[in-house]
């Protein structure tokens, strides 16, 4: 049946694609030689998602293709940001199964497997490395919207059945998808019977920077740039420019990187994420961080050269001089008849490409370099015009004060209105108000992340005084949809304080040694004196002895007295030889 789609903009493509609706579907399809290729989009994806659903999407996504089961059949599914797709590629009737299973798990999802699939997810997050870019997005929009890329999928964990069929019914919709197909026609037998609903617009954007242009620290061998600009023409061909002008500089001129390069990706309806990249070796860190820096501020500055433009401008028009040209922009018009994007005849982006101009980049170097974000391993990159972003909260929140048994420089505050944790570079705070999730383990352990994308963990093995009412009041705290409740911990795997560093107990040691060893010379030296002492009186008490027994009239009481004063000498000669040994051991 054909669609009511007048207002979308398709209209203008009537000459080069065809359009329709299937089932409610709209459909787009252009012929191309060979095998059939489809993609089945919904307007849903990771940054429609909160922090403890973090991974709700891509479940539905693996739940929806568990029945095709092992196949030679060339399909696959992919959740990004904003959209999820279900790809094939096949003759027609394999198009068409595959299709018809995906929307039909869609409409009654294999739920008994919602377990098995939580930890396939969780097994292949483990395994998946982050990239060099996995950080930028937490730091520019916070543990929300687009910024839930870099953070984990915690839904995997605690997501009900429930709450995945909802999803799946809510978002998985006829109103909320575009099909594709390299075909002339609509294949028969097509059943993509789905739930009726709304399209969603794409989220809105949040910040976490207050300023920009900014630059973070990140892991040394990779400095990386993005920044949000307009969606256009002239931004989509910059993005060439600046990877090719990055790959002269840093590599065949300067031999300092091996990959250096740049990418242009619609984030939304209006607007598009600007990424560059290159690698370095750590000697050579600086150096690229300068080129790389050097190179944003040349083109920033408008010194491109119209060679620079024309050689990126023949590449874009290569696409549409392609065979069936009409078919390879399919993807390309789908995902902007889903955001809501203008769409363009082939005529058209000819002719906007023509129309771009040396001016026209340099508007655009210049909206990336003021909405730029750097992250260059190391050091900060202040000395180039990019303000370090936040790493500490603008406020410490009050409330009991728990000082870490690891370091005592860290305090933890646990307050009315949050929890701080107290460093000596400043401090780190979570408002129970503005919290996007809190891990919770029985053992008492205790994550709270921000919206902001700051995070306190609330270790009580690590905090003095952090007792169970302590966490409970936390708990009370934090509303009951941002908790997320964790199995339980090998104990081998609960943190305990540190034992001293070994070079901090060797100098206490040698401490102990050098006033065990003061102390030992000054009791030697008192030994020394009342021993002579002792000695003297000795032979005194000999002499009187002597005398008085070689007389008639021998006085026995002052012999008695004499040998009666020479006790105590001794007595505190060995006294003081105990205090010495003890000193000499440190005790």
């Amino acid at each position: 049946m054909t669609a009511d789609l007048h207002g979308s903009g398709l209209d203008a493509l009537s000459d080069v694609v065809s359009h329709t609706a299937t089932q409610g579907v709209p459909t787009l399809y252009a012929p191309r030689a060979g095998a059939v290729t489809a993609g089945l989009l919904f307007r849903v994806g990771r940054a429609d998602e909160t922090l403890p659903t973090a991974g709700i999407t891509h479940l539905v996504e693996h739940l929806t293709l568990h029945r095709l089961g092992v196949s030679d059949l060339h399909y696959n599914g992919a959740t990004s940001m904003a959209y999820t797709q279900f790809h094939v590629t096949g003759d027609e009737d394999e198009v068409v199964e595959y299709l018809n299973s995906v929307c039909a798990a869609l409409r009654d999802l294999p739920l008994d497997r919602l377990e098995t699939e939580k930890e396939i997810l969780r097994t292949e997050a483990a395994g998946r490395g982050g990239g060099p870019n996995s950080q930028l997005p937490l730091w520019r929009y916070g543990a929300q919207g687009y910024g839930l890329s870099s953070c984990n999928e915690l839904g995997t964990w605690t997501l009900t059945a429930d709450q995945v069929r909802q999803w799946a019914e809510t978002r998985f919709t006829r109103d909320n998808a575009v099909l594709w197909i390299t075909s002339d026609h609509t294949p028969d037998g097509l059943d993509l019977n789905l739930p009726a609903g709304t399209r969603i617009s794409a989220p809105a954007p949040t910040s976490a920077l207050p300023v920009t242009p900014a630059c973070v620290r990140g892991d040394d061998g990779h400095v990386v740039f993005n920044a949000v600009v307009r969606r256009s023409t002239a931004a989509a061909v910059f993005a060439d420019v600046l990877g090719r002008a990055l790959y002269r500089d840093l590599r065949q001129e300067g031999g300092y990187s091996y990959a250096a390069e740049a990418d242009y990706s619609p984030r939304d309806t209006d607007f598009a994420t600007l990424t560059a990249y290159a690698d370095a070796l750590p000697q050579k860190q600086d150096a690229v961080v300068g080129g790389f820096v050097d190179t944003l501020a040349r083109l920033r500055a408008g010194r491109i050269e119209q060679a620079e433009l024309d050689s990126a401008r023949a590449k874009a028009l290569k696409a549409y001089d392609t065979p069936d040209h009409a078919a390879a922009l399919l993807p390309s018009f789908a995902l902007s008849l889903l955001l809501g994007h203008r769409l363009l005849t082939p005529e058209q982006s000819r002719a906007e490409l023509h129309a771009v101009t040396v001016a026209d980049l340099r508007e655009v170097a210049r909206e990336a370099w003021a909405d730029g974000l750097l992250q260059v391993p190391g050091r900060d990159a202040d000395w180039a015009g990019f303000t370090p972003a936040p790493q500490y909260s603008q406020v410490a929140l009050t409330g009991t004060r728990h000082q870490s048994l690891a370091d005592e420089r860290v305090t933890l505050s646990i307050g009315t209105e949050g929890v701080s944790l107290l460093t000596p570079g400043g401090p780190v705070s979570v408002r129970y108000d503005a919290c996007a999730a809190m891990i919770a383990r029985p053992d008492g352990a205790r994550t709270l992340t921000g919206h902001d994308g700051f995070s306190v963990t609330i270790e009580p093995t690590l905090f003095r005084g952090v007792t169970p009412e302590r966490i409970a009041a936390v708990d009370a705290a934090v509303p009951a949809e941002a908790v997320v409740r964790l199995p339980a911990r090998d104990p081998e795997r609960i943190p305990q304080p540190s034992e001293p560093e070994p070079e901090l107990e060797s100098e206490r040691a040698r401490q102990r040694r050098g006033q065990g060893g003061t102390a030992g010379r000054g009791w030697t030296a008192a030994l020394w004196l009342l021993g002579l002492l002792a000695v003297a009186w000795a032979m005194l008490g000999t002499a009187v002895t002597v005398d008085e027994t070689g007389s008639a009239h021998t006085d026995g009481a002052r012999i008695f007295l004499i040998w009666f004063l020479e006790l105590p000498l001794l007595w505190n000669i060995r006294a003081m030889r105990q205090r010495r040994a003890r000193a000499r051991a440190g005790t």
